[in-house]
C-alpha cells in the first residue's frame, strides 16, 4: 500500500518479511525443508542447546507462530521423523517437542545454508557486524516487543 509520501511502513515490513521467507524456502528447498519447518528446527536446536524443552505451546511463543500452525508442523516433522512429541507426565495436556538425532543432522546443514543467505541479504546494510544492522535489529525488536494495540489497528488505515 502506499501513500502520496510513498510506501506505508507496514507495507515495507510485509514485503521484507515475504521476501525474506521466499529466500529461506528457495535456499532450503534442496534440503527438503520449507521456512516453516526450519524455524521449528533450528529453535528446538537452540533451545535444546540450552537445555529447554518447549512444549507446542512454548515454542509458538518463541516462534510467532500460530500454536495450531506449530501443531501441524510437529506432526508432519514427527512423521518424517525428525522431532519426538511427547506428553508432559505434569500436565497431560502439553506436548513437548524435542529433536531426534535425524532432525539434528537436517538441520545443521541448514543452519549453516540461513547463515549463509541473512548475510548477502544483509549486504545492503553494510553486513551482519555493521552499526546499521545492529541499529536495524534494535527497531524490529522494539517493535515487536511493543504490545499491538488491536482497537487501535481498526482504526488505523496504514495498518
Amino acid at each position: 500500500m502506499t501513500t502520496e509520501e510513498g510506501p506505508t511502513t507496514g507495507y515495507l515490513v510485509w514485503r521484507l518479511a515475504n521476501r525474506w521467507r521466499v529466500a529461506v524456502d528457495r535456499a532450503l528447498a534442496p534440503l527438503g525443508l520449507t521456512h516453516s519447518q526450519y524455524v521449528v528446527l533450528s529453535s528446538l536446536y537452540g533451545m535444546r542447546r540450552a537445555e529447554l524443552y518447549p512444549s507446542q505451546r512454548e515454542l509458538a511463543d518463541h516462534t510467532g507462530l500460530e500454536a495450531l500452525y506449530v501443531s501441524k508442523l510437529a506432526r508432519a516433522l514427527e512423521a518424517d521423523g525428525l522431532i519426538e512429541r511427547t506428553r508432559d507426565p505434569r500436565d497431560t495436556r502439553a506436548v513437548r517437542l524435542t529433536l531426534t538425532p535425524k532432525g539434528q543432522d537436517a538441520v545443521r546443514p541448514a543452519i549453516g545454508i540461513v547463515r549463509k543467505l541473512v548475510d548477502r541479504l544483509l549486504q545492503p546494510l553494510g553486513g551482519r557486524d555493521d552499526p546499521r544492522t545492529a541499529a536495524f535489529v534494535r527497531d524490529l525488536t522494539a517493535l515487536l516487543d511493543a504490545p499491538p494495540d488491536l482497537s487501535e489497528s481498526k482504526r488505523d488505515p496504514d495498518a
